[in-house]
């Protein structure tokens, strides 16, 4: 753990479910996100380089917060997860929320079958719209494994969608009945900005690993990405939403390839 790590909090006993939010600057979203987990037993709130008022809000709700900075995304998830004292951690984001009924469900289903983890379905907005088809291919997520035993998965070392390392011999349970509803972007505009974000984080990575790979392979991800986003995973039922999507996971690739390729100054400061 690096050395300038802070962790604060309480120890307490025979925690069952932790939740875990890792964020950077969310004073717009966090309160409403913590107000969904108040049924776990611990909240662990990792602090990434906050700047706002972020913190004062969080010590409304709990005092076990993990302060730091940390440039590869991985690393800050690896880090709330060690910090969670309960035999189950439920994982989310600030623009996430835990709905009654699915927390009533998360509940049971930890008492139950013996799996180590399970997955939660995803309802994404965009705005106030609901788009429910088509995500996935690094622009977005329909469900997600956020609810797992202590211990069994590590993320790896990349700055946005890190891979996730499951413990050998890990058990997957069923997928829940009831939705986590993610606020995924405020508008169009803000999907832009995601995709521009996104896909700078990418090359950062490529650059780092030395995986810049041709444009050739790159050009040829577009169609099968786009296919699968838009008709496999039913896209074109969102209109253009959907076509918006499929086009943004098709061009992530090529234009994350591209800004590694002639911006790689840059992208090493």
């Amino acid at each position: 753990m690096p050395s300038d790590v802070v962790i604060s909090g309480t120890i307490t006993d025979n925690i069952q479910l932790s939740a875990l939010i890792v964020i950077h600057n969310e004073e717009d979203n966090i309160r409403e996100c913590l107000e969904g987990v108040k049924f776990c037993d611990e909240i662990v709130v990792v602090l990434d380089r906050c700047t706002d008022g972020s913190k004062d809000i969080i010590l409304e709700y709990t005092d076990s917060i993990v302060e730091g900075g940390w440039p590869i995304e991985g690393d800050r998830r690896n880090t709330g997860n060690d910090a969670c004292r309960g035999q189950w951690v439920l994982e989310i984001d600030a623009d996430e929320r835990i709905t009654d009924d699915l927390a009533r469900e998360i509940r049971s289903t930890i008492q139950g079958d013996g799996a180590d983890y399970y997955l939660i379905p995803v309802d994404n907005y965009i705005g106030d719209h609901l788009v429910r088809y088509g995500w996935g291919a690094q622009f977005g997520k329909a469900s997600a494994s956020c609810l797992c035993r202590k211990g069994v998965k590590r993320w790896g070392k990349d700055r946005v969608h890190p891979a996730l390392h499951w413990k050998e011999g890990v058990r997957r349970g069923r997928k829940l009945k009831h939705r986590l509803v993610h606020y995924v972007d405020d508008n169009i505009s803000d999907m832009i900005r995601r995709f521009d974000s996104y896909s700078t984080a990418r090359a950062k990575d490529l650059v780092a690993n030395g995986e810049i790979g041709t444009m050739p392979h790159n050009i040829r991800r577009i169609f099968s990405r786009f296919w699968r986003c838009f008709i496999s995973r039913k896209g074109y039922r969102e209109g253009g939403y959907g076509f918006l999507i499929a086009t943004f996971a098709a061009l992530y690739p090529v234009v994350s390839h591209i800004k590694a390729r002639y911006e790689s100054d840059q992208l090493k400061s």
